[in-house]
């Protein structure tokens, strides 16, 4: 029973995250018209700390994040630095759609990883649903070819690598370190090392951009919390399989704020994506 509820927290918080971070990616396309991609990462750390501050006084949970594992936790800083890097030098020759696209490998990764390092044998029944949802995220974004090979491929194919080796040392991290610790952590070596590599390109904000920090570190901070809590609640192949709802949310944005409406084959993809996973989870209650 146990089992069951913590999946069960782990998809809500997975697709809460989901969600925050569909917001964030709004800011960031908006802010990215003017302004460096790895200085929007920089901010992105810069600007929630102040939250996460505030909310882990009230928690009285400061004592935690010096009770950590340290080399598990610098590497999942590392790990987050390096992904930024290569994401921002990916997507520099990408389509988002080529960028996206590769970059939902990660399930699929995670799946894999916690097999070794968690002991988490993924069933025939998760397979099955990753490779399905997979499928239903290119036939929503219909990738070429070229992407894969093209040094942009390559760097976000790297970044999909960081991300996932990440998830997986957060569930690890859950044994012994707490929630808290492990958000601090990484928003702070997010910080450092975003503000690190930014400063050669660091441009002043202009009032508009000024504007858009509120709603960029409230939805970084509640989405990395959302993350951090389902990994450490549910199995990493089962809330993993959640992030494709990744899709739901970024149409539901472009919509709202860009009035861009799907075609035909993109609602497709999407009905495979959510059908999938809701065929997990019924799955996963018996």
């Amino acid at each position: 029973m146990f089992k069951r509820e913590g999946n069960a927290r782990g998809i809500v918080s997975m697709l809460i995250a989901m969600g925050a971070f569909g917001v964030m990616d709004a800011v960031i396309k908006l802010l990215s018209v003017d302004m460096p991609p790895m200085q929007i990462a920089a901010l992105r750390g810069l600007v929630t700390l102040p939250l996460l501050g505030i909310y882990m006084w009230r928690r009285h949970s400061f004592h935690s994040i010096l009770k950590i594992k340290w080399p598990l936790q610098m590497a999942r800083g590392m790990l987050a630095i390096a992904m930024l890097w290569s994401f921002s030098v990916g997507i520099k020759s990408l389509a988002m759609t080529q960028a996206y696209t590769i970059f939902f490998i990660s399930p699929m990764l995670i799946a894999i990883l916690a097999w070794p390092l968690l002991g988490e044998r993924p069933s025939h029944v998760r397979w099955v649903a990753l490779i399905v949802g997979l499928t239903g995220i290119l036939i929503a974004l219909r990738p070429s070819t070229e992407g894969m090979v093209s040094l942009g491929g390559l760097a976000v194919l790297v970044a999909a690598t960081c991300y996932a080796t990440s998830a997986v040392i957060s569930r690890r991290l859950s044994r012994t370190d707490s929630t808290d610790s492990q958000v601090f952590w990484v928003m702070a070596f997010l910080s450092i090392g975003g503000t690190a590599l930014a400063l050669p390109q660091w441009q002043a904000l202009s009032v508009s951009q000024w504007q858009l920090m509120p709603a960029l570190a409230l939805s970084g901070f509640i989405g990395q919390l959302a993350i951090t809590d389902a990994f450490k609640h549910g199995r990493a192949a089962t809330v993993a399989s959640f992030e494709y709802s990744a899709l739901a949310w970024a149409v539901s944005l472009d919509l709202l704020i860009w009035g861009v409406l799907p075609d035909a084959l993109t609602f497709v993809g999407a009905g495979v994506v959510i059908a999938t996973g809701l065929w997990l989870l019924r799955v996963d209650r018996h």
